[in-house]
């Protein structure tokens, strides 16, 4: 809360201003990107809802693309902060390299990368983790949920351990791939999300 003193005729005006309001920018792949679905019913959709509903005047980026990579979505960052000057980032990426069979160690890296980059232009970072189907062999799978816990005490940054928790695995809350939440689970992932994310706000 800003307060402002503006000489008048009549003396001395107090004029008390909110906050000015921030943008948060998401950048994930097709979970965020509420693929097979209408955006208009995907969490980040449902994020803006909740923030309006707060009263909190956050602008709220969706930046995700389906099928993007770690690799990918650190490309697309530098450009992504230089338009939007986000306060705040959540990362939501990592899915596709595990089903790729990509090297977690190579995950590690281009997020590490992405949150330097974040912090270096002045924004707060939240990272979502990932888990991949059991059937990659549990060295892999553990290898690969080892990257987000890493990051999160190294980097010193929230951390939402499974985004998908609650909600992967069960049937009637995914698509019929199998790999992306249905719409009855969007709610559920932002509130996932949600406790980790309003003390960042």
């Amino acid at each position: 809360m800003r307060a402002w003193l503006l000489s008048t005729g009549l003396g001395l005006l107090l004029i008390s201003q909110g906050a000015a309001a921030g943008t948060v920018l998401i950048v994930g792949d097709s979970i965020s990107a509420a693929f097979g679905l209408d955006t208009r019913l995907g969490w980040v959709s449902l994020l803006d809802q909740r923030l309006q509903k707060e009263g909190i005047a956050d602008k709220v980026v969706n930046a995700s693309i389906s099928g993007d990579t770690s690799a990918g979505g650190q490309a697309r960052l530098p450009a992504l902060l230089a338009e939007h000057k986000p306060q705040l980032v959540i990362l939501e990426l990592g899915g596709n390299d595990g089903l790729r069979g990509q090297q977690p160690a190579n995950l590690q890296q281009n997020l590490a990368s992405m949150i330097d980059a974040s912090r270096a232009a002045g924004a707060k970072v939240l990272l979502l983790g990932m888990r991949i189907p059991p059937n990659y062999g549990p060295r892999y799978t553990e290898a690969f949920a080892a990257v987000y816990g890493n990051l999160a005490q190294e980097k010193k940054v929230p951390l939402v351990p499974f985004f998908l928790e609650g909600v992967g695995g069960i049937p009637e809350l995914m698509q019929a791939d199998g790999l992306h939440p249905a719409v009855a689970a969007q709610g559920k992932l932002l509130d996932n999300v949600w406790p980790t994310l309003k003390p960042l706000l």
